[in-house]
């Protein structure tokens, strides 16, 4: 008889943990898509879901609002991401402040992108946080508060070498860091080679391994170049030819997205961190193949905008 492989035996979605990061809305459209996200990823039960925040608290009030009706309208535990980008410390604080009034009790702490965007020249705000590290010191001077940071398997693309990152990492970690949530990467040998390289530096917060499902692949290939993340020869391979076939693309992203956390899983990874791009589609599936099914009962009704819903 044949033995199949951890990742294959019954009762293995009892063993994983999920989570999923979302952005907050533009526009009407833009809002009902991502409710209709929550209302669909909701019955899996994540074990919190994170919304973005814009450089500069470029998204403040979106950010808001999206956490504010997470909170209200579900069952689900929000983290609102906070970064440092072009705000002085006291700024910072005071949003902090209206988290905490508003009932978050968990944060993704950043440094934050450039406000020129991925891959400009990084400039702290002089009355500022200058870093992920102080942001993190803020926030636990602040409140008992469950803190995620980044982590970078191919390390930060401003970084001169691993250990000036990991160093980054663990000044995060000794201000009161809970745990850490990667960037995308899609190959899981330098995912496990980092885990190695930050236990060896004595940091033992979980590493959660951050995915992303390809819904574009042009779109997936542009910001890797942009973000230091390799996109490797197999997977360009796998996307070839698919530009104008959106329903192939979504299968064979499924496939590939399902493909790396099922390896994930062999190598004993039990949490993982899904940018959904607020599309519930290959999240869903992902899930539902390493055995993360909809509780019966689980979730809230969510009202969709009459003028979105027309």
């Amino acid at each position: 008889m044949k033995n199949f492989g951890f990742s294959r035996r019954s009762g293995i979605g009892g063993k994983i943990s999920v989570s999923f990061e979302f952005f907050p809305p533009k526009s009407e459209e833009m809002e009902a898509r991502l409710w209709d996200t929550v209302t669909r990823l909701e019955p899996l039960q994540p074990e919190f879901v994170s919304v973005t925040y814009g450089a500069g608290g470029s998204t403040r009030e979106r950010t808001a609002r999206t956490v504010r009706r997470i909170l209200t309208e579900t069952s689900l535990l929000p983290a609102a991401h906070l970064t440092c980008v072009d705000a002085t410390c006291g700024e910072v604080d005071k949003v902090i402040s209206e988290f905490t009034d508003m009932g978050v009790t968990r944060f993704v702490a950043l440094r934050g992108d450039p406000v020129e965007g991925v891959g400009a020249c990084y400039q702290p705000h002089p009355g500022g946080y200058a870093n992920g590290a102080e942001l993190v010191g803020a926030l636990k001077k602040a409140g008992n508060f469950d803190i995620s940071v980044s982590a970078y398997p191919e390390k930060h693309p401003e970084s001169p070498d691993f250990a000036t990152d990991i160093d980054m990492l663990k000044r995060k970690v000794d201000n009161g860091a809970t745990r850490a949530i990667t960037q995308f990467f899609f190959d899981n040998d330098l995912y496990e080679r980092y885990v190695e390289r930050v236990r060896r530096a004595g940091i033992y917060i979980p590493i959660v391994p951050g995915v992303l499902p390809v819904h574009n692949f042009a779109q997936v290939a542009n910001f890797s170049a942009r973000a230091g993340a390799h996109v490797p020869a197999w997977l360009a391979e796998r996307f070839d030819g698919l530009q104008n076939d959106p329903q192939t693309h979504a299968l064979v992203a499924a496939a590939v997205a399902a493909e790396q956390v099922l390896d994930l899983i062999e190598r004993g990874v039990d949490d993982f961190h899904f940018y959904t791009m607020n599309r519930a589609d290959l999240s869903v599936a992902i899930c539902h193949m390493i055995g993360i099914r909809a509780q019966v009962g689980a979730g809230a009704a969510i009202a969709v905008p009459s003028s979105a819903a027309a």
